[in-house]
């Protein structure tokens, strides 16, 4: 087993340890890529039930829990594996007779029953710890969980599985025997329990036993412990009131173990039974100072997906549906179970090996807990896979449905955990955007429904997400090294660019063609920008850049040439133009009237009582001014504005809208900083400069995805600290009392923006990546020994850099090279590959060296 390096954790990761309140507002999504997903709450509960294709926040499945006992020759224990609940003590606000405000915490909750007065949860994600202890408990219990996360590997990380391990450590004189069992419900209304032998097995399947298997209200779900002394109960006793956990409790709390009960008809709910229970467990006698570790799984098969957002119907009224991924490929729950099962520790052990990896590295402790937390967004309910494996996303998520579908192009432009962690999935992104979103003018559709072959609600085209689309298009081959791949998309890519300059864009974003937008650009901000702007001009400027280069890759000279040129003539103007001495603005005549009646907006964008155009930038000091050149940075683009002119508007950023306190701030849109809490705004307005009567949408908002594009780009200028200072502030907000660490908000939970905190570790680690050249390398923006992840289209592991030493270790995969790319200062002795010596040509930064196919490592010497 590959074991977790803790000496690693704890010098880089202390804050990721909650105790006492830290741990109230914690739920850790324990779920594949598109299944949904558990929650794993700070205090050891299992609630938000979220596996029945949309969102359930808040929800539990009955009494959902872990129970253990020891007894020895001085004492008997039994307890449920939670911590003391501390919120809701009088109860939360329904109607729902016996569980609303005035009766106490919610009972299935289980706060009545003995459970443990001490516990502290441990989160990296994707690995969950919750560590129990109590003075009247002989031993200690630790509750593992996870679900399996291993990049480039997306079927493994797309399991409809929660894996838990629950240890005891007898740290007493006596031997002493353990037992725990793990209990759920099912949570079909008509309720139907049965063992069965998985392999060699012993499960209990729950389904509704009416429902036809194409129904989208159809499920199953199976639970199983795989140990030699495994034991099982497919029903919990049926009756009134709490009948059944006080049966259950008498059983287990005397015995340590619990008998067979079968009923031959199924179970309605009602007032007084929530429907039927099972259990699975297992028990061991352990010496003093002895460790056990009992293994459980619950599998989920909810194989029948629909529309539910638009109430879309087929032709004789029914639901559209179609199957879940992981519906193709398990034939339901116990096939499921038993791949889970068989497959237990190379799913663990490869989750752990990432896991090490990624928190080896050489960051701040907020930026590993930054970059870790919001890749959790990809095990939410945000997340689909669609019937062929194709991945599908909400923005976020509201309480019992997504919010905002489609893949949203402006949202996702700013997620940067899927393109480096599974590529093959951000390409099918690629691939519905430019298949069934763009059409044959150029005009790209923001957002897709699904089906995706259906019928399409008509949506205008966004700049910020069209332009993102090319440079995406850019940045999927650079990581993959995929021609045919661009291939099959650069001719539909090509007129989504040239849409800019297009007599059918409503927008008239470029008319002229002299890479200035003048049009009316519609954005991540649901509003119309009017004239040019730093910001949009940005992503305007990369997506040139980019598709200059696949032009020239693709043998389309004159194509690269056009493109180049109409970005140099929009540089030079915005260079001139847009640049006030401090930072990049958006040049507009607030008070033309003919502005917005030219795109027929005059209803919903002039103000008559102040005779100005609403929702406008204008000299306002935007946080996303630099979104451009953010993305140029990563996928290895040149600077897309003047390097001074960048620098100058960082720092006034960060002099303008990061506030230590938000105390003072009027802010009429939504509060994801308060009090005293720190925060970087969306815009600002300085002293002497004109801020509109009624300006530009979400302005004094601080939203975390446009935070950490912010960070990322002092980060990438050299302004380390400044950088740390604008993440910490963000993740000091998710601090387990406050809000959830595992579910960065924005336009509802689990928001897909945030994951723009992993775009951190390429920036910091330097890393370049041009798989079509086949080259990479490392230039470390830190100074001293380093070391890092990485991931990229073929193979991810580990790199470290010292005084003497370049070193690559591969932890999957191989790369296809013939230069790598090294710290500009370096100046190399020896090049090994796969231990071998190999001649190279150092010329700048740059290795160059005969093609080898890299399987283990490389070694530079300096």
């Amino acid at each position: 087993m590959i074991k977790y390096n803790h000496t690693l954790y704890e010098r880089f990761t202390k804050k990721m340890i909650y105790k006492g309140n830290k741990t109230d507002k914690i739920s850790f999504p324990i779920g594949g890529i598109g299944t949904g997903c558990i929650g794993l709450s700070g205090t050891g509960k299992i609630s938000d039930w979220e596996i029945f294709n949309r969102p359930n926040k808040g929800s539990r499945n009955g009494y959902t829990c872990f129970t253990v006992r020891a007894t020895n020759s001085k004492t008997t224990s039994t307890r449920i594996l939670h911590g003391d609940k501390t919120t809701d003590l009088e109860g939360f606000y329904t109607d729902t007779i016996g569980h609303g405000f005035g009766h106490g915490p919610d009972k299935f909750a289980l706060s009545g029953m003995p459970h443990f007065k001490h516990h502290e949860f441990d989160g990296r994600f994707p690995l969950a710890k919750v560590s129990f202890s109590d003075e009247n408990f002989p031993g200690k219990v630790t509750l593992k969980a996870f679900n399996p996360f291993i990049p480039l590997h997306s079927f493994e990380s797309s399991l409809p599985a929660a894996f838990f391990e629950v240890e005891f450590f007898n740290d007493t004189d006596l031997p002493t025997e353990y037992a725990v069992t793990f209990s759920t419900c099912n949570p079909a209304g008509e309720t139907l329990n049965r063992e069965e032998l998985v392999g060699e097995y012993q499960t209990v399947k729950m389904t509704h036993p009416t429902i036809p298997t194409d129904d989208k209200d159809y499920l199953e779900l199976s639970v199983c412990c795989p140990d030699k002394n495994a034991f099982t109960q497919e029903h919990w006793y049926r009756g009134l009131w709490v009948d059944n956990i006080q049966t259950f409790w008498n059983e287990f709390s005397q015995t340590g173990r619990l008998k067979k009960r079968h009923y031959d008809s199924p179970a309605k709910k009602s007032w007084a039974f929530y429907g039927d229970h099972c259990s699975v467990g297992s028990f061991d006698t352990l010496m003093p100072n002895e460790r056990r570790t009992f293994k459980f799984v619950m599998c989920w098969y909810v194989p029948n997906n629909y529309n539910y957002w638009t109430g879309w119907k087929d032709e004789n009224g029914n639901d559209i549906t179609w199957k879940n991924y992981y519906a193709t490929k398990f034939s339901g729950a116990s096939d499921c179970i038993k791949y889970c099962i068989d497959n237990f520790d190379f799913l663990r052990d490869k989750t752990y090996e990432f896991t090490d990896a990624l928190f080896s590295s050489t960051l701040h402790p907020a930026v590993l807990d930054a970059i870790s937390s919001t890749m959790s967004v990809l095990k939410s309910p945000t997340t689909l896979r669609l019937e062929n494996g194709d991945f599908y996303g909400w923005e976020g998520v509201m309480r019992t449905k997504g919010s905002c579908q489609g893949t949203c192009q402006h949202v996702w432009n700013y997620a940067y955990a899927l393109c480096f962690l599974f590529p093959d999935l951000e390409q099918s992104i690629r691939r519905q955007e430019f298949t069934y979103a763009t059409d044959q003018n150029g005009h790209m559709q923001f957002r897709l429904d699904l089906p995706v072959d259906y019928q399409r609600e008509y949506f205008r085209a966004c700049l910020d997400g069209q332009m993102g689309a090319i440079i995406k298009l850019y940045r999927e081959w650079k990581i993959s090294g995929d021609d045919e791949f661009l291939k099959a998309h650069w001719q539909t890519a090509k007129s989504a660019l040239e849409y800019a300059w297009s007599d059918k864009n409503e927008g008239l974003w470029d008319f002229d063609k002299d890479g200035v937008l003048e049009g009316m650009q519609h954005n991540t901000l649901d509003m119309e920008v009017f004239g040019p702007s730093g910001w949009l001009q940005s992503f305007y400027f990369a997506a040139l850049i980019s598709a200059s280069e696949m032009a020239n890759y693709l043998g389309e000279t004159d194509k690269a040439k056009e493109y180049l040129s109409i970005y140099e003539k929009g540089k030079k103007w915005v260079t001139e133009n847009l640049f006030n001495g401090e930072y990049f603005i958006h040049k507009v005549d607030l008070k033309d009237k003919s502005i917005v009646e030219k795109f027929n907006a005059t209803q919903d964008y002039w103000n008559e009582e102040q005779n100005e155009i609403k929702y406008q930038i204008a000299e306002g000091c935007d946080i996303d001014q630099l979104c451009g050149e953010w993305h140029a940075n990563i996928v290895g683009l040149e600077r897309v504005f003047d390097k001074t002119q960048i620098k100058k508007a960082l720092k006034s950023i960060y002099k303008y809208n990061h506030l230590n306190s938000v105390r003072e701030l009027a802010n009429p849109w939504r509060a994801f900083a308060v009090n005293d809490e720190s925060a970087t705004l969306m815009y600002s307005y300085p002293q002497g400069k004109y801020r509109p009567y009624i300006p530009i949408t979400y302005c004094e908002e601080s939203m975390h995805g446009f935070e950490y594009q912010f960070a990322g780009l002092l980060f990438s200028e050299g302004m380390i600290k400044e950088g740390i200072k604008v993440v910490k502030s963000v993740r000091d907000r998710y601090d387990g009392q406050k809000r959830n660490p595992w579910n960065e908000m924005e336009c509802g939970s689990n928001y897909a923006r945030s994951m723009a905190s992993f775009a951190l570790l390429p920036i910091i680690s330097g890393f370049k990546f041009d798989l079509p050249h086949k080259t990479i390398g490392f230039k470390p923006i830190l100074k001293g020994d380093f070391s890092s992840f990485f991931s990229v289209g073929t193979a991810y592991g580990k790199m470290a850099l010292s005084t003497n030493s370049l070193t690559v270790n591969l932890l999957y995969g191989k790369l296809d090279l013939c230069a790598f790319i090294i710290p500009d200062e370096r100046i190399p002795k020896a090049l090994y590959l796969d231990g071998i010596k190999t001649p190279f040509v150092h010329n700048g930064d740059k290795l160059n060296f005969n093609r080898f196919i890299v399987h283990k490592n490389i070694s530079i010497e300096f």
